[in-house]
């Protein structure tokens, strides 16, 4: 009754406590007991229980038909063929091969792989089981910008190295780049791909966090950094500037990394700086080998509220808009498109590919995986499942040696899905896939197909004028020599 911070407790000091008790509990109770399948944020329950039971291998078919409302606007679809082909006559393995004609040690990539997530964010053991589960179902692991750590390297899977705007695994004591410690890391045989971090689909415009409670004195040591304290990446990179300056940084990474295949992350925001960006890569005539693409609908550890639900062009937009840039321009040719955002089940990828990108990469899908089950405290440390925590308590809760096989499991299990959509449509390869495929209903009585929603374009149209009239006005403002 003395105390002055609360209201209810100070009028109802028995009573009040019981508000406090309730919000606690209300997440659980929601999950469990009141929200349906199909309506759980932010991933229903209905794909959740998808990934658990493709994770283990058990049934995942469904009884009795759908449960959404094939009516609903943006309720989406693929055109099947009376001409489907049997799934067994497929290619089992499709890979994609990533590296531009400036790329001497190009890489054969599976169609999904695990998304960034940095040890920090996650737990050792959870590095560990992500890692090894990639290395038997022979797919790739993204580092997160937190770094490479022994865990990743110890797993020994194929590494996307992610580079972020805190350079951390390859920054000097003032916390620059330093081309060194890069040159020395990159020659890992482990180290496939090599990614720098613009942006990300879950806070873009602002830089990573680790909270204090995570960083550990092996967190620190990885990244440069001085322990037990919170963490915040710069906005933007020291390094570059302008997008000149960016291809000729990722030029340098390239030369230093004795060719191995370089691109970028980024979350598309103002359409005229990614031009700005394609408008370089003709002038100065380098090109990444890949760029990733990161919808607003991506997911993180820790973001403010505004910019995961604010900022950030959804993925669906930003790969169509990404896609006819790169082939305006005559680029497409030379670089290869990864989507990333809210990627879990085989129609996922079938969307993303069907929109322009030739591979996709998941992160949430792959944490379900391993046992998450959307607590939503990946930000307080106590992650419960052991996955985005550093307390030793409840990450030895992961069992590796069990949780590795389910990694792997979702992930072959997934693009099994992937290939019975495939050749429900007739099609036996996936650069067969375009916006014809795919319908989106509008309202109850009208749909349209993708590539009435996104007519595409064709090579070197951008070019030179007439420019479509969509894209014109970022064109005429856009600018290879700055942003």
């Amino acid at each position: 009754m003395n105390q002055t911070k609360h209201t209810l407790r100070r009028n109802f000091p028995l009573i009040g406590r019981a508000r406090w008790i309730l919000e606690t509990m209300r997440p659980p109770i929601r999950q469990y007991f009141i929200e349906s399948d199909i309506d759980g944020v932010p991933i229903s329950r209905m794909l959740r229980g998808l990934v658990y039971r493709r994770s283990k291998k058990e049934v995942d078919t469904l009884p009795f038909g759908t449960k959404m409302d094939t009516y609903e606007p943006g309720y989406e679809w693929i055109g099947h063929s009376l001409k489907a082909m049997d799934t067994k006559d497929l290619q089992q393995d499709f890979r994609v091969h990533i590296g531009s004609s400036q790329c001497t040690q190009p890489y054969d990539s599976s169609l999904l792989n695990i998304s960034a997530m940095s040890f920090g964010a996650l737990s050792q053991n959870a590095i560990l089981a992500l890692g090894v589960g990639a290395k038997t179902g022979h797919f790739a692991h993204n580092t997160g910008e937190g770094g490479l750590s022994d865990h990743h390297l110890n797993s020994g899977a194929d590494l996307i190295w992610q580079i972020g705007t805190g350079y951390f695994s390859c920054r000097d004591e003032k916390g620059n780049f330093s081309p060194d410690i890069f040159e020395n890391k990159s020659m890992l045989g482990q180290v496939k791909m090599i990614e720098v971090k613009l942006s990300q689909g879950a806070k873009p415009g602002h830089g990573g966090i680790l909270p204090a409670d995570k960083n550990s004195e092996e967190i620190a040591k990885i990244r440069g950094v001085e322990a037990h304290t919170r963490v915040d990446s710069p906005p933007t990179h020291s390094t570059f500037s302008t997008p000149i300056e960016l291809l000729v940084f990722i030029q340098q990474l390239r030369e230093l990394s004795k060719g191995k295949p370089i691109g970028f992350k980024l979350a598309i925001g103002q359409k005229d700086e990614f031009i700005a960006i394609c408008k370089a890569m003709i002038k100065t005539g380098i090109y990444p080998d890949f760029i990733t693409v990161d919808g607003g609908e991506g997911g993180t550890g820790a973001a403010p509220l505004e910019h995961t639900n604010s900022v950030g062009m959804p993925l669906r937009e930003a790969l169509a808009f990404v896609s006819d840039t790169l082939i305006g321009y005559d680029l497409k040719k030379e670089i290869k498109i990864i989507a990333s955002g809210k990627m879990i089940t085989g129609m996922d990828i079938i969307k993303a590919l069907a929109l322009g990108a030739d591979l996709c990469a998941s992160a949430r899908a792959f944490m379900l995986s391993l046992g998450c089950i959307q607590a939503l405290q990946c930000h307080k440390n106590n992650c419960p499942s052991g996955i985005a925590t550093q307390d030793p308590v409840l990450s030895k809760g992961l069992v590796v040696t069990d949780k590795k096989q389910r990694v792997a499991n979702y992930h072959s299990e997934t693009l099994h899905s992937f290939r019975e959509l495939l050749a429900s449509a007739g099609l036996d390869d996936p650069d067969m896939l375009s916006r014809t495929h795919i319908y989106q209903r509008v309202d109850r009585t009208e749909y349209h197909r993708y590539d009435e929603f996104f007519p595409p374009l064709t090579p070197g149209e951008l070019l030179s004028p007439p420019y479509p009239v969509k894209l014109e006005k970022y064109i005429l403002q856009s600018s290879a020599e700055q942003f």
